[in-house]
């Protein structure tokens, strides 16, 4: 088995240099206009005065390098540090479509099987007996599978500094324990029948990928996507509290307003394991997506593997449709494909055009704040689609006739 890794990671080492290598290849998507900087950089601002200290926007272009743009606002920290958009950070649910790949690797290898019960490559004990559950509805997230999280945050929508000093900075939580919470709760709908989003899911997938190759997830993911595609910057921590090497510091708002912002920078991350706990960068993300996106041309997953995940389904918020691990944006231009992440301090925002010749990043380091989710989501169209008509030249939330469409925060502000 390690000599068939070893060749699989040389194989991918090598399409990755050909991919990051050359122009990204042509697959009858529409010409992308210009980014709308100065949309991108009011919509970074808004975020900072919402209470964020600071946000970054990184925009590849991997046909025209020399269209890339990066924006700084703010700071790193309150030390007055400046934003700065190639350190590390907290990914949060970006980590999920790490996960992805490590089980559509599985898939394509006939280990798991996306539509039998997930039960079968799980620890014996781990879900009920009759529980029918399968991978692919965990991937998208319509397994009916609790979400432990309502367990350890006390307020719906956004944690609190309380919930987040009394269970979650410190604490150790083992992932078949996370499984358990859920379990108790027993199946929230019938398989397959609605969407709701699920991290126990991801914690799931991730106990059935180490109960099939004997392998830690960590080591997982070093071997087979962090190693070989050259992510030097990302790393999976977890329960390490500490990020190291240059990093943006997070802050939560505290529960007392009266209070300065709370730094939320060390966590064990444990709480949400393999749904949430990587570390990474903006180049870092980048890189991935792109290279997930060039299917079997990338070496990550087959192109298969990447038509399934990105074979996406309604959920319950407008624009936004998800696939396996893959979440879909509707933007006036077009659609893109990637992921958002929030965990305590830092959230982010990682898509892409769907042939991969646009990425975007864009990040702000505060959480348990919607008003900078949402300016943070208000990047991504001038970002992607540029500058709006000249009939609405002012974008706005509210949705006014002629308005560019207005993209909601995501469907769980906290994660």
């Amino acid at each position: 088995m390690r000599t068939r890794l070893a060749r699989s990671v040389t194989t991918l080492a090598s399409a990755v240099a050909l991919v990051a290598g050359s122009a990204v290849s042509a697959s009858g998507e529409p010409a992308r206009p210009q980014p709308d900087m100065a949309g991108v950089r009011a919509a970074l601002q808004r975020v900072t005065e919402a209470g964020a200290p600071g946000a970054f926007a990184v925009i590849r272009d991997h046909r025209h390098p020399r269209s890339d743009r990066t924006l700084d606002v703010g700071e790193a920290d309150l030390d007055g540090t400046p934003m700065r958009a190639d350190a590390r950070f907290r990914v949060g649910s970006n980590t999920k479509m790490f996960t992805s790949v490590i089980v559509m690797r599985l898939a394509e290898q006939g280990r798991i099987d996306l539509d039998k019960p997930l039960r079968d490559y799980l620890p014996t004990g781990t879900l009920p007996g009759n529980w029918p559950i399968t991978a692919r509805q965990v991937l998208e997230h319509r397994a009916g599978v609790y979400d432990h999280i309502n367990d350890l945050l006390e307020q719906s929508g956004e944690e609190t500094t309380a919930a987040f000093e009394k269970r979650i900075r410190n604490t150790v939580y083992e992932p078949r324990d996370l499984v358990a919470l859920s379990v108790k709760h027993g199946l929230q709908y019938a398989p397959g029948t609605a969407y709701a989003y699920s991290n126990t899911g991801f914690v799931l997938l991730a106990l059935a990928a180490e109960h099939l190759t004997g392998r830690p997830y960590a080591e997982l993911l070093r071997e087979q996507i962090f190693a070989p595609l050259g992510l030097r910057r990302t790393s999976f921590t977890v329960p390490g509290k500490r990020i190291t090497g240059r990093h943006i510091t997070g802050y939560l708002t505290h529960d007392d307003r009266g209070k300065p912002l709370l730094d939320s920078t060390e966590q064990t991350a444990s709480w949400i394991w393999s749904a949430g706990g990587i570390v990474s960068s903006a180049p870092d993300l980048d890189r991935f997506l792109t290279t997930l996106l060039a299917g079997s041309a990338g070496g990550l997953v087959s192109d298969d593997s990447l038509r399934q995940m990105t074979r996406v389904l309604p959920t319950s918020t407008a624009k936004i449709s998800y696939g396996l691990g893959v979440r879909e944006i509707s933007l006036s231009c077009g659609r893109v494909l990637g992921h958002g992440g929030i965990v305590q301090g830092y959230q982010s925002q990682a898509f892409s055009t769907p042939d991969g010749a646009r990425t975007v990043v864009v990040f702000a380091n505060a959480s348990n704040n919607g008003a900078v989710t949402e300016g943070l989501m208000d990047t991504l169209e001038p970002a992607f689609c540029g500058e709006p008509p000249a009939a609405a030249p002012h974008r706005s939330r509210v949705g006014n006739a002629g308005d560019a469409p207005v993209i909601p925060a995501v469907e769980d502000p906290r994660i």
